[in-house]
């Protein structure tokens, strides 16, 4: 399988990953709203076994207890979202990926945090956590 690959803003971290998504879905939590300065951003999972970072590692930010925030050290981009809660697991930031054409979101999570000012109308289930 050829794997996708993905890099921030600037090239200076770039990763690559085989396999399909375990999931993929728009987060609307405040913490990803605080990171991204935009009103939801989209993510995609994939198995750690299946990812792997082809350039520098990312700098690390522990925004809440069990979470970690992967980011590029010289353009800020965000790249990545770890948590203690799924160790085998990265969740990466969809629009980071070199070809968008495979990415389908399946559903929202924290929709209960969403901006109130952010007209969504697709059919995609929304879930009030993650």
């Amino acid at each position: 399988m050829t794997p996708r690959t993905g890099r921030c803003l600037c090239g200076a971290i770039t990763y690559e990953f085989t396999g399909d998504p375990l999931w993929r879905a728009h987060c609307h939590c405040a913490s990803c709203r605080k990171q991204t300065s935009s009103p939801m951003t989209s993510f995609f999972c994939v198995s750690l076994d299946n990812f792997v970072f082809t350039s520098e590692r990312p700098a690390a930010f522990n925004s809440s207890p069990g979470v970690t925030r992967k980011f590029c050290r010289q353009c800020g981009s965000p790249i990545a979202y770890q948590s203690v809660a799924r160790p085998d697991q990265i969740d990466i930031y969809a629009c980071t990926l070199d070809d968008h054409k495979d990415f389908e979101p399946e559903y929202h999570v924290f929709w209960d945090e969403r901006v109130p000012w952010l007209n969504i109308e697709d059919e995609l289930e929304k879930k009030e956590d993650g």
